[in-house]
């Protein structure tokens, strides 16, 4: 019985972990000197604005852990100028110190409110 008892107690704390750590985790990557996480813009888009823009889409999971790892387009303004995709004054620069499996769980923390 103890056992048992254990072995719940360790799947509680591995399911729950990503959720507190992730906030840590996006401290420790610099997230958060360019996001908030509200849905007001710092640099880059608050996280709760970034889920509600991908509230619904099926692949927003993998399209979020990309942007992270890989950076965000610049694309281009009306005039020729830089736009980014959120209007900000920069897009978001590539983050190789990043894993897969980090990158991931932010996009899951990010898109789930970033709480």
């Amino acid at each position: 019985m103890k056992t048992l008892l254990s072995a719940a107690a360790c799947v509680v704390v591995l399911v729950s972990a990503p959720a507190f750590a992730s906030k840590d985790l996006a401290t420790a990557k610099g997230c958060l000197g360019c996001h908030s996480q509200g849905s007001n813009t710092v640099i880059g888009p608050g996280y709760q604005a970034v889920a509600k823009k991908y509230a619904g889409q099926k692949d927003a999971e993998g399209k979020v852990a990309a942007y992270i790892r890989a950076g965000s387009p610049a694309g281009t303004g009306t005039a020729g100028g830089p736009k980014t995709m959120w209007g900000g004054p920069m897009p978001m620069p590539a983050n190789p110190g990043v894993s897969e499996a980090e990158a991931k769980t932010l996009a899951a923390w990010i898109l789930g409110g970033a709480k």
